[in-house]
């Protein structure tokens, strides 16, 4: 592990102890914010042995030969969680048309580290990746495991899923002699074909399911108000995935999709733009989660209000349609009671912004609390791994972040992310790169 030294209130006070315990870190926390949804706590040790949280206790205290990291002055929380990324892609402004038939998934992997690396120093140190070509992203998630790069503890669905013509078909509004084969493999259509596609997705590596039951924004001339999936086919993946115990991410507009999915068993609407009163029943006694996505519906709003050429064909009108009801959406079905679990669609918006999700959140009903719950206790939930993320208590990763602030009363503080650590080892003191992240000073998985 690296030693950082600061001279500011967020200062990293850090010596290296030569006793047998030297390996351990104490982190004096000023105020604790632990993601089990109790009130924050003030004035708190935690002690770190390797990659985990050995004890979490009253007071400042420093056990023997233990170094120490001096928060006392901020606001800690367990490593935040985004439940919806596309780490391995980043909008530029550019034609997305072309860039679609002119550069190959070579060109993204070059740039691929820095994404990951901007991901995890705002604090985020787990995501969920729900759509990305299969190979290069559970590669990246690997390398990730390993400490070959830095960036966020991943699970990753691979290519989504769905049937000609809709949100995954990148043949649409081209020519039809246009053809790459990595287009195929997000095509599905009737029930073998899911089956089928399922099957080789956990084969090659992915954790999780990603389907597209309705239209979407960003592609070509589909309708986000329509199911354009078969029940039929949305029960072969979410089945096969199932028994395969993988999860089912759905991306959903439209409310009959939405209501169909849900009765199937998916196990989160992504969007869910459309979703209404009927709707947040379902949701609520099938334990589904919403993961509303606020960021991506702005900032497509508003490159469709000031550049809509930057944007495929037809979909302009789309996002100035769909996008505010993402934001009633989630107001509503909080009010409701449905689950909500943080995802912020990244990649239309810079890798590395994804906390001003939580300001989109406060605005939208959700009390401060609650979208920090979102991001961490609900988040890990959903994924499937509270037992190790999530929350700052013995037994988890060492997955800590800290602010300057206290963002129950300033959310925007969430956006301002000046310590991370991730499975023990800190990737930012101070507010800046603390130059970890090699494979010889990787922490964690």
């Amino acid at each position: 592990m690296r030693i950082f030294h600061g001279a500011a209130s967020m200062m990293l006070a850090l010596s290296l102890a030569t006793t047998a315990h030297a390996t351990d870190i104490a982190i004096h926390a000023g105020r604790l914010i632990d993601g089990t949804g109790t009130a924050p706590r003030l004035q708190v040790t935690i002690l770190v042995h390797g990659d985990r949280i050995a004890s979490v206790t009253p007071g400042f205290t420093r056990p023997a030969g233990a170094t120490l990291i001096d928060l006392s002055n901020a606001t800690v929380l367990p490593g935040l969680i985004d439940c919806h990324v596309h780490i391995t892609d980043q909008f530029d402004g550019g034609d997305p048309i072309r860039e679609m038939v002119t550069q190959t998934g070579y060109d993204a992997a070059y740039r691929n580290p820095a994404y990951a690396r901007a991901t995890l120093e705002a604090g985020f140190t787990s995501v969920r990746d729900v759509g990305a070509w299969t190979e290069p992203v559970v590669a990246m998630k690997r390398a990730i495991a390993k400490g070959e790069i830095a960036g966020p503890r991943m699970w990753v669905a691979g290519a989504p899923l769905g049937p000609t013509g809709g949100h995954t078909d990148s043949h649409s509004g081209l020519d039809p002699a246009v053809e790459n084969p990595e287009w195929n493999e997000a095509i599905i259509d009737g029930v073998d074909s899911a089956i089928r596609a399922v099957r080789r997705h956990r084969q090659e590596g992915t954790d999780l399911i990603k389907i597209m039951p309705s239209g979407g924004v960003l592609s070509v001339n589909d309708d986000p108000n329509l199911q354009l999936m078969s029940d039929a086919e949305i029960k072969a993946v979410v089945d096969t995935a199932h028994a395969l115990g993988m999860k089912v991410a759905a991306h959903i507009h439209g409310r009959m999709a939405i209501d169909h999915a849900i009765s199937l068993g998916v196990d989160s609407v992504e969007h869910g733009s459309y979703a209404g009163p009927e709707s947040y029943p379902l949701f609520k006694s099938h334990n589904t989660y919403l993961v509303p996505t606020l960021l991506i519906g702005q900032k497509v709003y508003e490159i469709a209000k000031a550049h809509p050429e930057q944007l495929p064909p037809s979909s302009a009108a789309k996002a100035l349609e769909v996008a505010p009801h993402l934001r009633d959406n989630l107001g509503a079905a909080y009010r409701a009671g449905v689950k909500i679990a943080f995802g912020t669609d990244q990649g239309l918006v810079p890798h590395g912004e994804n906390g001003r999700e939580f300001a989109l959140m406060v605005q939208a009903g959700m009390t401060p609390m609650d979208a920090i719950l979102a991001a961490t206790r609900n988040a890990a939930d959903l994924i499937g791994d509270s037992a190790d993320i999530g929350s700052v208590q013995p037994g988890r990763f060492a997955d800590i972040v800290a602010v300057k602030g206290d963002p129950l009363k300033e959310v925007n503080e969430l956006t301002h992310m000046q310590f991370v650590m991730k499975g023990g080892t800190v990737y930012k003191a101070d507010g800046k790169d603390s130059g970890a992240g090699g494979i010889e000073d990787a922490g964690g998985h």
